[in-house]
């Protein structure tokens, strides 16, 4: 099961929690979550990631609907 402490950015080590923090506090887009966290903006991806993947993919599904575009390493 999913916790909130879970390292959704593991280039940068953020977590879920830290990200829906942003949220809450007005971050809407990606490129305000990465502002605001620093997470999706490391260049370790395939790397670091268990998934071998941009973070983008975990961080985009808990914006609100309007605002899910990438604008990072993978798009």
């Amino acid at each position: 099961m999913e916790s909130n402490n879970e390292i959704i950015c593991h280039c940068k080590n953020v977590t879920k929690a830290e990200i829906e923090n942003a949220i809450k506090n007005g971050a809407k887009t990606l490129k305000d979550v990465q502002n605001m966290t620093s997470a999706c903006t490391g260049n370790m991806c395939e790397e670091l990631n268990p998934k071998g993947v941009c973070c983008s993919v975990d961080i985009l599904p808990l914006l609100p609907p309007a605002e899910k575009k990438c604008c990072c390493c993978c798009g």
